[in-house]
């Protein structure tokens, strides 16, 4: 009598898991067709089958992950239109002087060192730094930077205290 006792058991179990299994899955469907929106559900007089629901996400998350695609692209072609006009405006402007340009600023207790090269024009990190400690800086911060061929080179540096 056991055996059978458990055996109808097991079958009720499996009977409700699957019950709810349906439910859940039904409701996750439903949950699905509500985020198509109106306007891509096809018009239908009748019922949809699951299937049919299926298919009509399917053909709007393809068309969402090429929207997604398409606007990626317009991105990237945004982006270096606008990185042209920024180099164009740069050159525009340093086009009128005569590079290399070589600017001093005094900061109080440190000062600032703006160099402003063409590409070509080959100079080293390594030249401008050793003419500064060679006059007695110690340059505290480096940053090098490229816009088109044009190249910036800023540094701060202070006196080394020993040489004040």
């Amino acid at each position: 009598m056991n055996k059978l006792g458990g055996t109808s058991v097991n079958k009720m179990d499996r009977k409700t898991i699957e019950r709810n299994r349906r439910i859940i899955m039904k409701d996750l469907c439903f949950k699905l067709t509500s985020l198509i929106p109106p306007q891509h559900s096809k018009p239908a007089k009748e019922v949809l089958s699951q299937l049919d629901q299926f298919d009509q996400a399917t053909s709007y998350i393809k068309q969402l992950k090429e929207r997604i695609e398409e606007l990626k692209r317009r991105k990237r072609l945004l982006a270096l239109s606008t990185a042209d006009e920024s180099n164009n405006s740069i050159r525009n402007s340093v086009s009128g002087l005569k590079l290399p340009i070589l600017r001093f600023r005094d900061l109080g207790c440190s000062f600032e060192v703006v160099l402003i090269s063409e590409h070509k024009k080959k100079f080293t990190l390594y030249q401008v730094i050793s003419i500064l400690e060679d006059g007695g800086a110690e340059v505290v911060t480096a940053s090098l930077s490229n816009i088109g061929d044009i190249v910036f080179l800023t540094l701060h540096a202070q006196q080394r205290p020993w040489m004040a």
